[in-house]
Order: structure tokens, then sequence, then C-alpha cells
């Protein structure tokens, strides 16, 4: 089964792909929904707007940030459906989105002119949850760099929480990656305990061929 057939059977991948897709796209040249979708502290605090830890998961910056994200669903989303299910993939993605949102106001909100926008967070979520699934799947990191999806994942991990203490202003939101990566591991040593320790062993296993 290729990707194409893949995603066809993962509803649920493809609604939020369809979704996202569409809400930013609109929202591209709209700037009146933008606003009100985003993730802004000041309103959430004085407004107690809380629908945007949610809303403010379907827009995107610029197209750029947009293809990135669902680059990284489209490959990475219908996999995970498989291995926990729709219900079980679902509660990753929003699972990492609500928690990413919320570990976010926790740690700004103080600053009431902080926002935040993108899926970011819930993709991180799905990405890190699908390395514990599939420790050993073979990916093309930047395209051209082939590397066993753990691995990835957990590079993934340790630079954004570098980038994210650095403070480097690169408009990337590493903290917001950071905490739905977090999250999605969080969520699947809940649901799925014994997903890591499958992964473990696969890891062990591979410690002899490689002495």
């Amino acid at each position: 089964m290729n990707e194409i057939e893949l995603l066809l059977h993962s509803p649920a991948t493809l609604a939020l792909l369809v979704s996202n897709i569409a809400i930013s796209i609109v929202g591209f040249n709209n700037s009146s929904l933008m606003d009100r979708l985003l993730f802004d502290v000041g309103r959430m605090r004085r407004n107690k707007e809380w629908y945007r830890m949610l809303t403010s998961g379907f827009i995107h910056g610029d197209p750029f940030h947009l293809f990135m994200n669902m680059l990284a669903l489209y490959f990475m989303g219908p996999f995970l459906e498989v291995f926990a299910g729709t219900p079980g993939f679902l509660t990753i993605y929003f699972g990492s989105l609500l928690g990413g949102s919320l570990w976010t106001y926790m740690e700004h909100h103080r600053d009431t002119n902080y926002r935040a926008l993108g899926a970011s967070g819930a993709v991180s979520g799905v990405t890190t949850a699908t390395a514990i699934f599939a420790p050993f799947a073979q990916i093309m990191a930047f395209f051209f760099l082939p590397m066993p999806l753990i691995v990835f994942a957990a590079c993934y991990i340790v630079w954004s929480a570098w980038a994210s203490r650095s403070g480097i202003r690169d408009g990337i939101g590493h903290a917001a990656h950071l905490r739905g990566a977090l999250m999605g591991v969080v969520i699947v040593c809940l649901f799925w305990p014994e997903a890591p320790r499958i992964a473990w062993a696969q890891f062990m296993q591979t410690l002899p061929a490689s002495l």
C-alpha cells in the first residue's frame, strides 16, 4: 500500500490535512479570521477565550509553515493511525495540541502580548508517538539523510530543547515543538505502556549486531 492509499484509509489524518490547509489558506488573505483564531494570551486572560488553545492549531503564519507541518502529518499521520487506531490517533493529536497549548499558556500567562499559531505542537506529538510505535522505520531526514525514526525523534527533541533554552530568534516556535513532542511521548506511555517496552526490546536486540 503506497502513501496515497494509506492516507485514504486514514480518515482522521485526511480530515486534519484538509481542514488545516483550507482554514490556513483562507486565513492568509483574511487577517480578521487569523486574529479570531490565533493563540493570544491577552484575550484568553481578559475574555476567557480558551477555545484559542485549539483553534490556533488550524492556522499558519505563511505557506511554508503550512507546507512543512502538513508534509510531516502526511507521512506520519497515516502510520500512527494504523498503529493506534483512529480514536487513539486523535487522542495523541489533540492531546499534544491542547497539552502543548496549556503548557505554553502557563509559561507565558504574564505576557499579555504573547501570540502563537500553527499545528507544530500536534505534529511534533504525532512524530514522537510514531517513533515509539515504529522506532526503526526509515525516514529521509531533510529529504536526503536516511535514519531510523527514533533517532530523528531523539535529535528533534534535543535540538528543540536546546534552541528553546538558547532563545534563538529564527521565527520558529522551538518551545512549542518541544512541548508537543514531549506530550506525544507522555500520551503513548500513559495509554499504550507496552509500546515503549517493545521499542526498548527492539533497540536492545540491535545492540549485538552493532557492537
